[in-house]
């Protein structure tokens, strides 16, 4: 007859084993985020979503300093103003854009943020994503730095029609290189980063044709002001 007595059972095993589940889920991400450190980012999920959807995903790996420097400001005056300032989270952008109740009115990614998004996670919202998403712009803001983030947001970023990094984008939409970028070219290509699929940039609407006018001369002011200086000095 087998034996009752507590003592003599085996000791369980599965929180030992979910604890190292656990430790290897945390620890993957932060091993691949040490190593884009170096290596280009191979693939994205937005990147697989466009292929299975059936669009031809074209891309081209460029260094940061084979972009045009107009494109650089360009995304900084749109998407994040603040980016050589904070740690990857904007906190003084989240409290602006927070009402009295705290409720969203606008969004406060940085660019830090849509770099990890894009990297790590998926597209769409969720309090997992999101939590996900934060933790992991603080750690590539302390592990990639300033310049590589951006250099690897600028290479990951959707253009639309399975357009992904400026080189791409400037060669299907200006038949250039992306180095040769003129200001106007710059901030047309950036007025549609917030919905690429939505707005185009041949031809531009008049929306974006307003947009791109409007970010010209915020990155005049990024230039003048020395905001970007943290990724082209």
């Amino acid at each position: 007859m087998a034996s009752t007595d507590p003592t003599t059972r085996p000791p369980r095993k599965w929180p030992r084993r979910l604890a190292r589940i656990l430790a290897v889920l945390i620890a993957v991400p932060h091993l691949y985020a040490a190593a884009l450190r170096f290596i280009p980012v191979p693939y994205t999920t937005t990147m697989a979503a466009r292929a299975i959807s059936g669009e031809d995903v074209r891309r081209d790996w460029t260094r940061l300093e084979d972009i045009s420097p107009h494109l650089i400001r360009a995304v900084i005056g749109a998407e994040d103003s603040r980016y050589c300032e904070h740690w990857g989270i904007d906190i003084e952008a989240t409290r602006e854009v927070l009402d009295a109740d705290g409720a969203p009115r606008r969004g406060a990614s940085t660019l830090t943020q849509q770099a990890a998004k894009n990297v790590f996670f998926w597209q769409g919202g969720g309090y997992i994503r999101k939590a996900g998403e934060a933790w992991m712009a603080g750690v590539v803001d302390f592990i990639w730095g300033k310049r590589r983030t951006l250099e690897i947001y600028l290479n990951v970023a959707e253009w639309g029609d399975g357009l992904f990094g400026a080189e791409a984008a400037a060669q299907a939409r200006f038949g250039k290189p992306a180095s040769d970028l003129s200001a106007r070219e710059a901030a047309l290509l950036a007025a549609v980063l917030p919905s690429p699929n939505k707005w185009r940039v041949d031809p531009p609407g008049p929306y974006v044709q307003e947009r791109a006018t409007t970010l010209q001369s915020r990155a005049a002011v990024i230039d003048n002001e020395g905001f970007a200086d943290c990724v082209l000095n």
